[in-house]
């Protein structure tokens, strides 16, 4: 609840005011039987005069109610909606703040349903709560006291009302609440085999196995269909048989008050009142029940996203580092890491250091951990053990802004967002110009194909840049990476979807423009890294060799064994 609280102090004036209402509309609720009984007095006492002030006084009060609950609906979404657009605002926020494990840890899938259902769920719990929160005590005291006061002897009815409907409410909604946790659970799995679907459908359909996703997805689907259908099942239950104790209740009222009327004709106008605060008394036990059990599932979804933002990032930064202006030197110190759940270490005991201006390369057999060394570098990762440092200044004790402006890191898989081709300049460099932008897509090579593009950096680009192949993708990719001229360039393999002569233009205008960049290349081909000052050689997590492409061929096994296995493919 505490994210709840915290989120709906900023609304607490709206809040009051919309519990204001609900009181207003509960007096006028529990007030109009009365006015009905005294209606139907006036009538049998023949008195015209009564009989039209009382009836003027009745439109008046429901009217009242009437404005009340609009206002209260109103005021009440407004509440509803705005704290839950926060909640949804800081989740968000948050999880901006996670490290990749503290992604995988929960799922890209599972943080989608938490942003979306789960905070749907706490949005209708905020609504219902400010619209019957108050209502249903104060409707059910003032209903049972009033029924009680207007015909005595009848007491025993209305309590063998409020058993039976408690027992109903108890039973169905008690049932109810253990199917909530596991349909919210199933929301996640369903979401996340759709969306790993839908990311992989041409590997779906080049192997065909369209049939064997459907088993897939149609077992989840089912046992979700399975306990809302339970769920279903027990409101079918619940409805009809309120509706059952109800009709039971008031035949017994109108048998029971018929008996009476011989001693007490008066008793004629209370029976109209007495059942509609019997309808009232059941009503506000059925509201609160499935206010209850609406609750019960809101809390589910405050649990899920309390556990959000109670998760510490793994990664943190010291924001009150100051700014510097860093050399381009990177420097491993004994480095080892494990990624979280694995036993055996991905990097082991890496040491090197990298001079400004220098470009290195580094290759390696497939699992060597090429990648892992490239992400500790902008720091996606922390070190198990050991200490990685840019500009020698340990990563752990520089501000993150200090290290995104130094540090620029180009995936193999390019990742665009949607928007356009200037939008996703800019996230390498904001204040990026045309003329900024023109510099960095002529040192990709990605000029060529945006010029013919009419709209050229306002050319719009699709959800997962669909529009575009994935050689231009990791044109783009690149140009992002070197538009804010980064002291440390790191290219992971990404120029792998480009071809020969492209990816000799990158490499060519790289060293001509960047020069005082160190650059570091991750390739699976010796051909991308051969002309590089260094080379580092990993092997199993190990560092094994470093030199220059033809001390290696002449030290170094492993990489003997790749340039071998290269060079006979090649030929």
């Amino acid at each position: 609840m505490g994210i709840l609280i915290q989120h709906l102090k900023k609304y607490k004036k709206e809040a009051f005011f919309s519990i204001f209402l609900v009181v207003i509309m509960v007096a006028s609720q529990l007030w109009q039987p009365k006015l009905l009984q005294n209606v139907l007095e006036a009538i049998l006492n023949d008195d015209s005069e009564k009989m039209q002030q009382t009836g003027i006084y009745l439109i008046g009060i429901a009217a009242i109610g009437l404005i009340a609950g609009i206002l209260n609906t109103i005021t009440a979404a407004k509440v509803a909606q705005g704290a839950s657009a926060d909640i949804r605002e800081s989740a968000f926020r948050k999880i901006q703040t996670f490290s990749f494990s503290n992604i995988e840890k929960f799922s890209a899938g599972n943080l989608v349903v938490r942003l979306t259902n789960d905070i749907t769920q706490v949005q209708n719990l905020v609504m219902l709560s400010l619209q019957s929160l108050i209502r249903i005590p104060i409707l059910f005291i003032g209903s049972f006291i009033l029924a009680l006061m207007t015909i005595p002897k009848l007491w025993w009815i209305i309590i063998v009302l409020v058993v039976l409907v408690f027992l109903i409410v108890k039973f169905t909604f008690g049932s109810m609440g253990k199917h909530f946790g596991i349909i919210q659970k199933l929301l996640d799995r369903v979401n996340g085999l759709a969306k790993e679907n839908l990311l992989g459908i041409r590997v779906v359909k080049s192997f065909v196995q369209e049939e064997n996703e459907e088993k897939r997805f149609s077992a989840v689907s089912d046992d979700l269909t399975k306990h809302t259908i339970t769920v279903g099942t027990l409101f079918s239950i619940m409805i009809p048989s309120f509706m059952f104790v109800a009709n039971m209740a008031t035949v017994a009222a109108i048998y029971f008050a018929g008996t009476m009327v011989k001693a007490d004709p008066a008793v004629i106008g209370a029976i109209a009142s007495f059942m509609n605060y019997l309808m009232q008394i059941m009503m506000s036990i059925i509201i609160g029940g499935m206010l209850m059990m609406m609750s019960s599932r809101a809390f589910i979804s405050l649990g899920r996203l309390q556990e959000i933002m109670s998760t510490e990032p793994d990664i943190t930064y010291d924001e009150n580092a100051p700014m510097v202006d860093l050399p381009g030197s990177v420097e491993f110190k004994h480095v080892t890491f494990t990624y979280p759940g694995d036993e055996v270490p991905t990097l082991k005991d890496i040491s090197f250091k990298i001079e400004p201006g220098e470009m290195i390369g580094i290759v390696g057999a497939t699992g060597a951990g090429k990648s892992t060394l490239a992400q500790l570098i902008p720091r996606l990762y922390d070190p198990t053990e050991g200490e990685v440092l840019v500009g020698e200044i340990d990563l752990k004790k520089m501000n993150k802004k200090n290290l995104r402006e130094s540090v620029a890191l180009v995936l193999q898989r390019a990742i665009l967002f949607s928007g356009t081709i200037a939008d996703n300049l800019k996230q390498g460099k904001k204040d990026a110009t045309q003329t900024d932008m023109e510099r960095a897509t002529g040192i990709a090579q990605a000029k060529e194909f945006i010029e013919k593009r009419a709209e050229i950096f306002d050319a719009p680009v699709a959800e997962r840049s669909s529009n575009y192949s994935g050689g231009q993708k990791q044109r783009l990719s690149i140009s992002r990476g070197v538009i804010g001229d980064p002291k440390v360039l790191i290219l992971d393999d990404s120029t792998s979807a480009l071809d020969a002569n492209s990816e000799k233009l990158v490499k060519e205008a790289l060293n001509k423009e960047l020069n005082d960049t160190t650059t570091i290349i991750i390739a699976q081909k010796i051909s991308s890294v051969v002309k590089a000052d260094r080379i580092l050689v990993l092997d199993d997590g190990h560092l094994v060799n470093v030199g220059d492409h033809r001390t290696l061929l002449k030290e170094s096994p492993v990489y003997q064994e790749i340039y071998e296995t290269q060079k006979g493919k090649e030929a």
